[in-house]
């Protein structure tokens, strides 16, 4: 079985090519000519060079795949240039979707996120079909996630054989950038964590992620949901895990909503005033935190059998990557 996928050199992106090599797949990659290779090196790809924005460079990539999975998206709380957001999430889908019509693809695995749904007002977990509207996006990625994921929904309409699986807050090794919670881990680590904020979120291993792609490919049906998740933790749980992991203390401080948004407002205004720096607190961020973002993940763990490595696990093998790549300056007292 051949399979293109998109985002290989990205975090999630990097597992379900493990995965797909693991499974014996033929896999090809399209990798923008600039990315960083970490993720790819060493292992038995085709790579074609381009970029999902560019329709020409994914139709060479994607012909004669019988599957395809597009992974690929700009995931950041802040960007300079809010049309690069839509362009590769939006616009990058829409060319994907547009290939695999022409290719006659067998089937498509488009991973979209927990972003993209809805949180009941009572605080229970959402699920695949909790109510949800554009106007519930806060922030450019949640919206073009979303207005992504309707593109997906109405290509399965017509006819495309799409599974969509919505990972929640992956974590683990060979995070690069890293992701902003891969970030959050990071700057604890690093002793930059001198308070909290009252939120929580779904956490899940990236190989947990990766397999669920695989096993939405085997097992999904088409233009169903399915949440990649595992367990809801509140931030101040998250952090005394990784106190626990790291023999560091969790920071006590509770910061207020109100001061966090106004200086994450502060961050973003120097951001603007310097290209070379990005705000270390996107307003954005802050917004997101005044809703736990817990999902439930049983229609996954029931119908695709996706697995549920412990989260302390999945940590764990974060605080040790980073440790091990030269993320962590140093120990701290």
């Amino acid at each position: 079985m051949r399979a293109l996928l998109t985002g290989a050199t990205g975090f999630v992106g990097g597992a379900v090519l493990r995965a797909l090599v693991r499974a014996g797949h033929e896999v090809r990659v399209l990798v923008r000519p600039d990315a960083d290779r970490y993720n790819i090196r060493d292992m038995p790809v085709e790579v074609y060079h381009g970029d999902v924005r560019d329709r020409d460079a994914v139709n060479r990539a994607m012909t004669g795949c019988q599957q395809v999975y597009h992974v690929a998206a700009l995931y950041k709380l802040w960007v300079r240039r809010k049309a690069e957001m839509y362009a590769c999430n939006v616009t990058g889908t829409e060319n994907i979707l547009a290939a695999a019509r022409e290719q006659h693809v067998e089937k498509m695995i488009y991973t979209s996120s927990v972003a993209t749904l809805g949180i009941p007002k009572d605080g229970t977990p959402g699920t695949e079909t909790t109510p949800v509207t554009l106007a519930d996006m806060v922030g450019h990625y949640k919206r073009s996630k979303f207005l992504a994921e309707q593109l997906v929904m109405r290509a399965v309409q017509e006819g495309l054989p799409v599974v969509i699986v919505n990972p929640s807050t992956p974590v683990g090794a060979a995070d690069l950038k890293p992701t902003p919670t891969g970030k959050m881990i990071v700057d604890f680590l690093n002793g930059k964590m001198r308070g909290f904020i009252d939120t929580g979120l779904n956490l899940v291993d990236v190989d947990d992620v990766a397999a669920g792609h695989l096993l939405a490919a085997e097992k999904g049906r088409v233009g169903e949901k399915y949440i990649l998740g595992n367990a809801n933790l509140t931030l101040p749980q998250i952090l005394m895990i990784l106190s626990e992991l790291t023999n560091f203390p969790a920071p006590r401080f509770r910061v207020p909503y109100a001061l966090a948004l106004s200086a994450a407002y502060v961050d973003a205004g120097l951001a603007r005033l310097w290209p070379w720096r990005e705000p270390s607190i996107p307003p954005v961020g802050v917004k997101l935190s005044k809703k736990k973002m817990f999902f439930d993940a049983t229609k996954a763990v029931r119908d695709l059998a996706l697995p549920q490595t412990p989260v302390r696990e999945a940590l764990r093998k974060a605080v040790v990557w980073y440790a091990e790549n030269g993320y962590v300056k140093g120990l701290r007292g």
